[in-house]
């Protein structure tokens, strides 16, 4: 990037007073303006494990829900066990550190994100319940939660239909991708059950109550996309079908539900419709407006095509540091520590050389006519790191980027820390 690019950026940039939580945000009053028309706030992330990324969400979340309407958190997290946590962020049910353990992804059982369950929590105390912020699960995988929550409900009101879960039993810990079904058995037994409890919604409502029979339904067609992601193909030579795909399109019609005031889930733990906005927090590379390198749509891609300037797409990424994240052959732990310095073979080592320090930029407010701000349309790279990186070979891990095509909005943390894991409640947990 050119000289002209520094000094855009230079003029542009917004300083961060500060990353932590609680703090007066005088710095982020610019977003007032920027989001005013937003419907979904995507908040991504290079890493899931740097504690800045956590901290910095955890005050842009803050500022969302108490100045601009936000009413809803959407996770990258299994809709099945997030209802719990919402049922204590909204009602005060459970734990909230055992809670956290029980969404499956250990990227999130974080000293952080207690802090951001607790701090959502105390922010209900003192709020109607209309103006409460859940806390919602947008994956389908892990539906552990759902498998229990079904079983017991058919065997209070149709135990003849009980023993249908013993087939979807496999939905409590499989992956995405775990093997093929030919004849869709799987995917079949789910719809079957979800349909009956559909069926018989009434019926089932006047044995327990309308609340516990839109739950179960809810419960039900949650299996129906777990079980379909489970058994879809990891095959990259089919982008629109294969697991990567369907994953993101899932995701993206979740988000897409909390926006319609016509659901019928209910209070506890649902995932009817809000009318205020919803911030989205995932990785980057599922935020982002466009596609993977394979050519799989990302969620944001889908958000963009249905919502237009409505969601909005803040990449965050940084300069140096470390972070957490598993090595590739390991399959428990709460990750290790991953070290990387500053690099000007990506956009990270251009934004850490033009402006010193912790900030954000709106793309959206760039002169596409600007000498300037002609960098935002070239082809770049960024780095990119997931739950898993190879041991030796993570340092190189660039992933492409058109800026102004990929995000409406960057921030830029200077030097990133590791996440600090919470106990190992379960050692059997994934």
């Amino acid at each position: 990037m050119s000289d002209a690019a520094d000094r855009w950026l230079a003029a542009h940039a917004r300083t961060l007073d500060t990353l932590d939580p609680g703090a007066p945000y005088a710095d982020l009053e610019p977003l007032r303006g920027v989001l005013r028309d937003v419907k979904i706030v995507g908040l991504g992330e290079s890493t899931h494990g740097t504690r800045e990324f956590f901290r910095l969400k955890h005050r842009v979340l803050e500022f969302l829900v108490r100045d601009m309407g936000c009413t809803v958190l959407a996770m990258e997290a299994g809709e099945s066990a997030a209802r719990a946590v919402d049922a204590y962020v909204c009602h005060g049910v459970g734990d909230p550190t055992r809670l956290i353990a029980r969404l499956g992804f250990w990227t999130w059982r974080t000293e952080e994100m207690l802090d951001i369950v607790e701090w959502m929590r105390t922010h209900n105390l003192g709020v109607p319940a209309d103006r409460r912020v859940r806390f919602v699960g947008i994956d389908p995988q892990l539906s552990a939660d759902s498998v229990a929550a079904l079983g017991s409900y058919l065997g209070q009101v149709a135990p003849e239909r009980a023993a249908d879960m013993a087939e979807l039993e496999v939905l409590a810990r499989a992956r995405p991708g775990t093997g093929p079904d030919p004849e869709q058995r799987l995917l079949h037994r789910a719809r079957s059950v979800a349909g009956f409890l559909d069926d018989n919604r009434a019926k089932f409502a006047e044995l327990t109550s309308p609340q516990a029979a839109a739950e179960a339904v809810e419960h039900a067609r949650i299996l129906c996309r777990s079980a379909d992601l489970v058994t879809r193909s990891l095959d990259p030579g089919s982008p629109q079908d294969n697991v990567f795909a369907v994953r993101d399109r899932y995701m993206a019609e979740a988000v897409a539900r909390l926006t319609d005031d016509s659901g019928d889930s209910g209070d506890k733990g649902g995932s009817a419709g809000t009318a205020g906005t919803v911030a989205l927090w995932a990785h980057n590379g599922h935020i982002a407006k466009g596609a993977y390198g394979n050519g799989v749509p990302a969620l944001g891609s889908h958000l963009r095509a249905r919502f237009g300037d409505g969601y909005y797409a803040l990449g965050l990424l940084f300069g140096k540091g470390s972070f957490r994240a598993r090595s590739a052959n390991r399959t428990q732990g709460p990750g290790v520590r991953h070290r990387i310095g500053t690099s000007l073979r990506c956009v990270e080592g251009r934004l850490a050389a033009a402006v010193p320090g912790d900030y954000y930029v709106d793309l959206r407010a760039a002169d596409p006519s600007s000498d300037g701000a002609r960098w935002l349309r070239e082809p770049s790279a960024q780095r990119s790191f997931g739950a898993a990186v190879p041991r030796l070979t993570y340092r190189f891990h660039l992933a492409p980027l058109t800026p102004a095509e990929d995000y409406d909005g960057l921030a830029f943390v200077s030097r990133s820390t590791c996440s600090r894991p919470l106990p190992d409640l379960d050692p059997e947990q994934p």
